[in-house]
């Protein structure tokens, strides 16, 4: 049975006469003085190796974490940076340790100091606290290799949000299929039976007794205590330092110049008060930067181009007036949004793995046009459900969660603006159409129908819905011979769980496994792999689509992109373009290769005004804060694409809030000047954000504030 002497004396009374002393004094809070003091002093002491115990755990968990994925570390990183990411981290750790302790204190230590006789079952609540505490901890620390594995991350709002929002049971399926569920959390309860068992110990290791000057001196002792504490408190707070300014923070933990011993800087617990942070921010629309609601008017007449006053409604601000038509007027559009679909897979560095020969195919075509200077609208799916849907660009707010997203249309929603050119409008997505409320979004955003795999009558083929082949045919069929549509289209197999038969399919996953290990700095050849082949099914699918519809629908305009880009990275380093960037194809007749710029720079928000300037009548007025990539070089051309992290000109790529910048695959070493081709995002991304958020946030008043 676990026993601790925090609630005992531990130490001797110095002699007969004091104990007779001691039990003639008045009690204290209705039980003897000593007792009452002794018990406390023992129970701060439990509670500090509690303390201690947690530090070290998550300060050695950062030291294996860093160990194990040390291939992560950017080779020109120096030693004392690692040491300096262990510094700092241990000083954040403090909070964490602090936290855990103080939850004992408070409703342990306190407790007992006013009910003595609890000081048994104080002990063990200590215990079972410190057991469940530590298998948090395990939990999350054998879960962020495969996190940050896929995301380069260790648990950001967006991702944690995104998988929350899921179905329960397609996270676990994924989870146990692709990462290790089942064996990862055997781990988990083999390390916190260990956990418990050494700090049964620790707890049970004697006490240290009182100091003899404070024996017997409430009035003494509770001052002193109350001063040592709250310098204590203080220090533990602030991450080792007694004031804000000169303490740490999650905000405040990127030290070093390496992005991977940043994010080892926080423990798993304050990467997850992270989560809660941004969450919180995202939910108030505070949370990106270049966000300026004082500007928002200035902004606003700098998309309009003028400095004229349209009154109180954003919606003239954002009007737009169509040049005239560079194509005859399609009887189908598809917007074919491709799950994972990467821009690196198509550079001629990645040619041998033959992974998109089909887009690239379609893009070298004479009725092709392609840009590799393209951003996709974030990080993950549901923000390229809200760019593409709503018209925003993503700040951080989530569009589909908004109260208004689901009672009001956004002046700038691409449904709205293609049916007043007499399209019917559809969305059609491979996985669940409840997901993410994005059904009910997508229709209250003037979408004619959203259809979801449940919809289509088509076989599920994992957990998260029905594989591409299966929702394309189900729009083919589904075609009309007369009547202009417009169908946004969102694949799903190039996702977790990676269950096609690629085999079947035709592809040679083990002469790709081959390649794949060739290549430098690869973390897992078989992994990269097995997910590059549901890349190369997706891009098979999908340009055997085009050529089957184009040969039944001759007059159709298709337009190809990528959701996001993040997950499949070509190596442990990869350059941002290879982490964010995606293609865009414009494929069609009428297209050609000098329809737009040669590798016009633009975003997911980009495609709505790009296909009004295409196909709609001159002077035809539609709604959009960013401008069409026809005019990217223009008077008042948008001469960037950018997302949530990054951004993209047609000579380079950044950070958008750091100074990292980096030659794009195109453009040689040293050929681009770092300053003037940040001024070229900077000229818009403020103001693209700003409306956004106004708009998710406020509606269309500019008084709404």
């Amino acid at each position: 049975m676990f026993k601790c002497n925090c609630g005992s004396s531990g130490y001797g009374e110095g002699g007969r006469n004091i104990a007779l002393r001691r039990k003639a004094r008045k009690l204290f809070f209705g039980f003897k003085r000593d007792s009452r003091l002794e018990s406390f002093w023992n129970n701060i002491q439990c509670d500090l190796r509690l303390f201690i115990f947690i530090l070290l755990l998550v300060c050695l968990y950062r030291a294996l974490f860093m160990l194990i994925m040390h291939s992560y570390i950017n080779p020109v990183t120096e030693m004392h940076e690692i040491f300096l990411a262990n510094w700092m981290g241990m000083r954040l750790s403090l909070k964490t340790a602090g936290g855990a302790a103080l939850v004992t204190f408070v409703f342990l230590t306190l407790t007992n100091l006013a009910i003595p006789k609890l000081y048994k079952l104080t002990n063990k609540l200590r215990l079972y606290w410190g057991t469940l505490v530590s298998f948090v901890f395990n939990v999350l620390f054998v879960a962020r290799f495969p996190f940050y594995n896929q995301f380069h991350m260790t648990y950001n709002a967006q991702q944690v949000m995104a998988g929350a929002n899921e179905k329960t049971g397609s996270v676990l399926t994924m989870m146990i299929q692709d990462y290790g569920l089942i064996w990862r959390m055997a781990i988990a309860i083999l390390l916190t039976i260990v956990c418990c068992m050494m700090l049964r110990k620790l707890l049970q290791v004697r006490t240290l007794g009182m100091p003899s000057f404070l024996q017997g001196r409430p009035l003494l002792f509770t001052p002193l205590f109350v001063v040592v504490f709250a310098a204590f408190f203080l220090f533990v707070r602030f991450g080792g330092s007694f004031t804000f300014g000169s303490g740490i923070n999650w905000e405040s933990s990127g030290v070093t110049s390496d992005d991977f011993l940043n994010e080892c800087v926080l423990d798993d617990m304050q990467a997850m008060y992270r989560v809660r942070a941004q969450n919180e921010r995202m939910k108030s629309g505070k949370a990106a930067s270049f966000v300026n609601q004082e500007n928002i008017r200035d902004y606003l007449h700098f998309v309009a181009g003028h400095n004229e006053e349209n009154g109180d409604d954003i919606t003239p601000y954002l009007a737009r007036t169509a040049k005239g038509p560079h194509i005859n007027k399609p009887q189908h559009i598809f917007i074919i949004l491709e799950e994972s679909g990467a821009a690196w897979p198509l550079l001629d560095k990645y040619a041998d793995l033959h992974v998109a020969d089909g887009i690239k195919s379609l893009i070298n075509s004479p009725n092709g046009y392609g840009t590799h200077a393209f951003m996709p609208n974030g990080e993950y799916t549901s923000v390229a459900f809200d760019g593409i849907i709503s018209g925003l660009s993503e700040m951080r707010v989530a569009v589909n969660y908004q109260p208004r997203s689901v009672k009001e249309q956004y002046p700038t929603a691409l449904a709205t603006q293609l049916k007043k050119l007499g399209y019917k409008v559809d969305f059609w997505y491979g996985g669940n159409p409840s997901w993410a409320s994005m059904k009910q979004f997508a229709l209250t955003q003037g979408f004619d129908n959203f259809y979801g795999y449940t919809d289509m009558g088509v076989p599920k083929v994992n957990t998260f819905g029905t594989s591409d082949e299966y929702l394309l045919q189900a729009l083919y069929e589904h075609l009309p011979e007369e009547q202009p549509t417009v169908h946004v289209v969102k694949t799903e197999s190039d996702h977790p769980p990676y269950n096609i038969d690629l085999e079947a399919e035709g592809f040679d996953l083990a002469r790709t496994e081959e390649l794949t290990a060739a290549m430098p700095d690869v973390e897992n050849p078989k992994q990269l792999a097995k997910e590059i082949g549901h890349y190369w099914y997706t891009d098979k699918v999908v340009t055997e689509f085009i050529k089957k519809t184009e040969a039944k629908y001759p007059d159709s305009l298709f337009i190809v992109t990528g959701d996001h880009a993040v997950r499949t990275d070509p190596s442990r380093h990869p350059t941002l373009f290879e982490h964010q960037a995606v293609p865009l194809l414009i494929y069609g007749a009428g297209i050609n290769k000098d329809i737009l710029p040669t590798n016009a720079p633009g975003g997911l928000t980009s495609i709505m005004p790009t296909i009004m300037e295409l196909i709609a009548p001159k002077g035809f007025v539609y709604y959009s804060i960013v401008p069409s990539m026809t005019e990217a070089y223009g008077v008042n051309g948008m001469q960037a694409g950018f997302n949530t992290s990054c951004f993209l000109t047609r000579n380079a790529m950044g950070a958008v809030d750091k100074e990292t910048m980096e030659s794009l695959p195109w453009t040689p070493n040293g050929t681009f000047d770092a300053d003037a081709e940040r001024a070229k995002a900077m000229k818009w991304l403020p103001a693209a954000r700003t409306i956004s958020w106004w708009l998710a946030v406020y509606g269309t008043d500019l008084n709404a504030k």
